[in-house]
């Protein structure tokens, strides 16, 4: 059975801060470090190699890389470096984003996601896994070797949402990444599909990282305000919307976060409230947390740290 641990979303600020952040949460204790890679800002996987360079421990994980704008074989190039500054410390994570954000952006054709990521996936694979790779597939070619030894200790994962997005996780990747998905949903709905396609495919069940917004804070109202401001735009996107109906909340798509929602997706209340929302979704079958800080309340800095503070202390009592 995979290690439970405890991770922390580390975006924010300039690559300065990102790097600083990383380095924090590993004196502080924290397994693991993700990134996301969107729209223009900062590359996660680069931020990753200066920090990959200055830490020693921690877990570094890119949640995720979308697959659209760059080719496997780039992805492959640039997670080479990261898995050499930092062996046995990196996950690769990819997922083929949103036709919302990728068509009007790249100018490219967000078609067939599943069949896009299913591909990807196996052109990394070999090539990471193997050394080299001959692959020609409806959505991409890959003809290389890599020039120095494999780098098979990458584990290869995926981002998940809907069914058929946790069965294709389940049946080849290492793991699957959810984002904003009630406890209930991935307990539900997520583990089984999981559990469908390892068993289409012959293999164990991947882990599950489950992402979770989290603030420990006193007050439900200023965390439901802030949770509204700095995750608005996942009831916005149809996909999210769809699955949020899934999990019993229909009302996401009028595009804004219900109380419901924001009960059942962000971990809010004291420290004992929080650790044991943290528990519990161990409990129901997620490996993996990544945790989402939101700050609340007129000090963000002593709100931050407040939730690190006791991600910190969860996840050093597993």
């Amino acid at each position: 059975m995979a290690e439970q641990r405890i991770g922390v979303a580390a975006m924010g600020g300039d690559s300065r801060a990102v790097v600083a952040r990383i380095q924090e949460l590993e004196s502080l204790g924290i397994a693991a470090a993700w990134l996301t890679s969107g729209g223009a800002g900062p590359d996660a996987l680069t931020t990753f190699a200066a920090a990959a360079a200055t830490t020693e421990n921690i877990l570094l994980g890119t949640s995720i890389i979308p697959t659209y704008p760059r080719h496997p074989i780039v992805a492959v190039q640039q997670t080479q470096v990261v898995a050499q500054l930092a062996p046995g410390r990196f996950r690769l994570g990819l997922g083929p984003s949103h036709k919302v954000s990728i068509e009007p952006m790249f100018g490219i054709d967000h078609v067939a996601p599943l069949t896009n990521l299913r591909e990807y996936i196996q052109v990394v694979r070999s090539l990471l896994g193997e050394g080299r790779v001959d692959f020609d597939g409806s959505q991409y070619h890959g003809h290389a070797a890599l020039p120095g030894a494999a780098a098979p200790e990458v584990p290869i994962m995926a981002s998940a949402l809907r069914r058929r997005s946790f069965r294709l996780c389940g049946e080849v990747a290492d793991g699957a990444i959810s984002w904003v998905c009630p406890g209930q949903y991935l307990r539900d709905v997520a583990l089984p599909a999981m559990r469908e396609g390892a068993e289409r495919a012959g293999r164990e069940v991947p882990p599950l990282v489950a992402h979770a917004p989290v603030c420990v804070h006193d007050n439900p109202a200023e965390v439901k305000e802030a949770a509204r401001q700095q995750l608005a735009n996942y009831p916005r996107s149809p996909f999210y919307q769809e699955m949020f109906a899934a999990s019993g909340h229909p009302e996401a798509r009028d595009g804004v976060w219900s109380d419901g929602m924001l009960e059942d997706v962000v971990f809010m209340g004291s420290e004992e409230d929080v650790a044991g929302r943290l528990r519990e979704l161990f409990d129901w079958g997620a490996t993996e947390i990544l945790a989402h800080p939101v700050t609340a309340g007129g000090d963000p800095q002593a709100s931050l740290n407040r939730s690190l503070n006791l991600i910190a202390a969860v996840g050093q009592g597993l």
